[in-house]
């Protein structure tokens, strides 16, 4: 990845970074020498508190940005901003995403658009913002998905649908944005359980991991930041799930 003016390190936008796997791939990158745009849409205060830590360590290193990605305005404003901040961006992180159960028989149309905006059109609505930057800097795009699609799990429908646009997206823009921007994502497995997946269903998932145990967030992150700095590799949707995919 090139570095076009060296008076600024590169920068990164992380969507959904104030807490849980976007808060650790803000730090890895962070620690790497980059530049950090943190966007929130309700968790403010984390996101603020997040900052605020990162430029403790390294002056005028990060900032926060807040959108909802439900609302297109927004997400366009989102891109501006972060542009505006230091007039480059070099990495896109695709992370935020909404994720709940729901079966078919239950989804209704404001469920969908909540799921398909954050996990399949802000992504690629976002990466056609911040195109320009991107290919300035022969950036890269990483969209975090999901490593179950291979093997749907019932009650996700709309959900994994959406990832699967992701997955789709991904593969696309990787031959179409080349050789410019490379495109890449990583599919986690079972990181952090969400509330409804603790318990019985938790002992169940761990029985189908070969390395019987969960991953950590820094596992992603290191493999965002590994697909990064590969700059032979575009189109690849990377499975850090402990071998459960297999």
């Amino acid at each position: 990845m090139s570095n076009t003016n060296p008076d600024y390190a590169p920068v990164v936008l992380i969507t959904g970074a104030a807490k849980r796997i976007g808060k650790t791939i803000a730090q890895h990158f962070h620690q790497q020498g980059f530049n950090v745009i943190v966007h929130c849409n309700a968790s403010k205060k984390a996101a603020e508190l997040l900052v605020n830590q990162l430029n403790n360590k390294r002056s005028n290193s990060a900032i926060a940005l807040s959108a909802d990605l439900n609302i297109h305005e927004e997400i366009t404003q989102l891109a501006k901003q972060a542009i505006g901040w230091q007039n480059r961006i070099d990495v896109l992180v695709n992370n935020a995403s909404t994720y709940f159960p729901q079966d078919l028989a239950d989804t209704t149309l404001a469920n969908w658009d909540n799921l398909f905006n954050s996990n399949a059109k802000a992504p690629y609505f976002l990466t056609q913002a911040l195109l320009p930057k991107l290919q300035e800097n022969q950036g890269s795009v990483v969209n975090i998905i999901d490593c179950n699609l291979e093997r749907p799990k019932p009650h996700y429908s709309a959900y994994q649908m959406a990832k699967a646009a992701l997955a789709m997206m991904t593969k696309v823009l990787a031959k179409e944005l080349s050789p410019e921007v490379r495109v890449n994502g990583v599919a986690p497995g079972a990181i952090i359980w969400a509330e409804h997946e603790k318990g019985k269903q938790a002992e169940q998932v761990l029985k189908a991991i070969p390395l019987e145990r969960t991953g950590e967030p820094e596992d992603i992150a290191e493999a965002v930041y590994f697909l990064t700095q590969a700059g032979y590799i575009t189109g690849q949707i990377l499975n850090v799930d402990g071998g459960k995919s297999i």
